[in-house]
């Protein structure tokens, strides 16, 4: 199989084309020797993949060709490193995302939520209902900010979220012109 993912990728890492470190990464949920749920890549995207808080996004930029590759597996590995930099608020990661063409059964694999290639938080509103990045939340309390006289009022909208990848109880927002961290508890996506 190895040569087979060599021959396909020209002897590079399918994801950013580096030609040192190879090595052979199984496509979750898949662990068989099949070439089509197997992609080649190097010791630098197979770290920050396995390791969320070693993300380079400027070293993710390199997707821009990968999510093109004809190989479902590039696209499905593509697709969750660019969800997992959506979900912590980067922008042309959404762009990138958005842009993406995948058929039924390709964007249902890429989509497996119990995936190792996606975000390792999963953000929620006071009645459980999944926060992504970029929705729109509004306030359940009046929360005082700390550090400033600014009271966050009930009621307030907040528009174009960013979520904590460390924590799943904080998330980021403006309010009143001030980007102000808020607990998720208190909050209700719209």
């Amino acid at each position: 199989m190895q040569k087979e993912l060599e021959a396909r990728s020209f002897n590079a890492c399918e994801l950013c084309t580096n030609q040192v470190d190879l090595t052979v990464f199984a496509v979750y949920p898949y662990s068989d020797k099949d070439a089509n749920h197997n992609i080649l890549i190097c010791a630098n995207c197979n770290n920050q993949i396995e390791d969320p808080s070693k993300m380079d996004q400027n070293h993710w930029r390199c997707l821009i060709e990968s999510v093109w590759s004809e190989a479902d597996a590039v696209k499905v590995v593509s697709w969750r490193v660019l969800d997992r930099l959506r979900s912590n608020g980067i922008g042309w990661a959404t762009d990138l995302q958005d842009m993406m063409y995948m058929d039924e059964a390709t964007s249902e694999w890429a989509k497996d939520v119990n995936t190792d290639v996606t975000r390792s938080t999963v953000h929620k509103d006071s009645n459980g209902v999944v926060l992504n990045a970029g929705d729109s939340i509004v306030l359940i309390k009046d929360l005082d900010v700390k550090g400033s006289s600014l009271t966050a009022k009930r009621g307030a909208a907040v528009r174009n979220i960013r979520l904590d990848p460390d924590n799943e109880e904080y998330i980021e927002g403006k309010v009143d012109g001030q980007t102000v961290v808020i607990i998720t508890k208190y909050v209700k996506k719209i």
